[in-house]
């Protein structure tokens, strides 16, 4: 009997989120960003997370998620891993429009998703607040970025650790 088989094979392996480097070998690229939010008198003032930047429960931080796309794509699912000791600030999961640009954004537990239906080529910025909550050391984690229908269009950001005393 003569059949046709067909199979694959790859290679998957674990390792610590905060030693993931970018990738940047696809259409689609991320950088991502944490800064802490302190109260000044002229308003919020952002200081971006570096070795030294003390944090402690309570602090408030923003992530901001840097999105080029060279081309347009469709049906797009961004998800951004958060550290076991971040709280969300925006539980809420609600369509919003931003520059010209609809998405779906889902806070859960782990992550926060973005579903893009439509995502035009460009530059985008997405942001959103966590609190600390718990002292330790932390995997942040990364964020990716993936075509539902394209998988080969891929890609994701570095991944960092962060340190609460």
């Amino acid at each position: 009997n003569m059949h046709v088989t067909w199979g694959a094979s790859y290679w998957q392996y674990f390792e610590d989120l905060d030693n993931i480097e970018s990738f940047t070998g696809t259409p689609l690229k991320l950088e991502k960003e944490l800064y802490k939010v302190v109260q000044s008198d002229k308003g919020d003032q952002l200081i971006a997370l570096d070795g030294d930047t003390n944090l402690e429960a309570g602090d408030k931080l923003r992530v901001k998620i840097y999105l080029n796309v060279d081309r347009p794509m469709e049906f797009v699912q961004m998800k951004d891993l958060r550290g076991s000791g971040l709280e969300p600030i925006n539980v809420l999961s609600k369509y919003k429009w931003q520059d010209g640009l609809g998405y779906y954004e889902s806070t859960k537990d782990v992550a926060t998703y973005f579903y893009f239906d439509f995502l035009p080529k460009g530059n985008f910025v997405f942001e959103y607040e966590t609190f600390v909550v718990h002292e330790g050391t932390y995997s942040n984690g990364n964020c990716s970025i993936q075509s539902m229908y394209a998988p080969e269009f891929g890609s994701h950001s570095a991944g960092e650790v962060l340190i609460v005393e």
